[in-house]
């Protein structure tokens, strides 16, 4: 895997690179390629996202023209301080940070525990966004999967709309993934 990022960075063609690696497991990988991608003379930093929303938020302040040291220590920054929870389904039943759950009740991870076991994708999303949102926040993103429709998203909207002022909220279609629903907390 870690080849695959190498070959990827060389196709670039770019003396500076930052790699997002978007997933706490891939971390090391990320690593390796980053060493070895250096050991021929690219510049390149590793931004330790752990959840897409990080990366987008990385994204979001990420300056071409900018310093490259100075953009790496704002996506840093950026992505550090972006909370993240993801929903997905259990397998089978499992013995968890918030209790036991069952093979099909879906779960709320929030910074990669599980807090939240519901019955629903609505109403899960909306417990762990507002276990979320009572630390504070001004910018929620959303990144629904391939099988969540587009009312979960439209129904969260509205309940920061309306129960949070002044946050705002974006929503991304993630296509194909692992996770059901990818929340961020700026």
């Amino acid at each position: 895997a870690s080849g695959e990022l190498v070959d990827a960075i060389r196709r670039a063609h770019a003396h500076e690179v930052v790699l997002l690696p978007n997933d706490a497991e891939l971390r090391h990988t990320a690593a390796a390629a980053a060493e070895q991608a250096r050991s021929e003379g690219v510049r390149v930093a590793l931004i330790p996202t752990r959840s897409a929303v990080q990366g987008i938020a990385a994204l979001a302040v990420h300056e071409p023209d900018r310093r490259f040291d100075e953009d790496v220590v704002a996506m840093t920054s950026a992505a550090g301080a972006t909370r993240y929870a993801e929903l997905a389904v259990a397998e089978r039943q499992s013995w968890t940070m918030a209790g036991i759950c069952q093979a099909g009740d879906v779960l709320g991870l929030i910074d990669g525990d599980v807090a939240v076991i519901g019955a629903e994708v609505p109403a899960t999303a909306r417990t762990v966004l507002d276990r979320m949102l009572a630390a504070g926040g001004e910018l929620v993103t959303l990144v629904l999967g391939e099988e969540v429709p587009d009312e979960v998203a439209e129904d969260l909207e509205q309940h920061v709309r309306e129960t949070y002022l002044a946050v705002d909220t974006v929503v991304y279609r993630g296509g194909r993934q692992s996770a059901l629903l990818l929340i961020g907390v700026e």
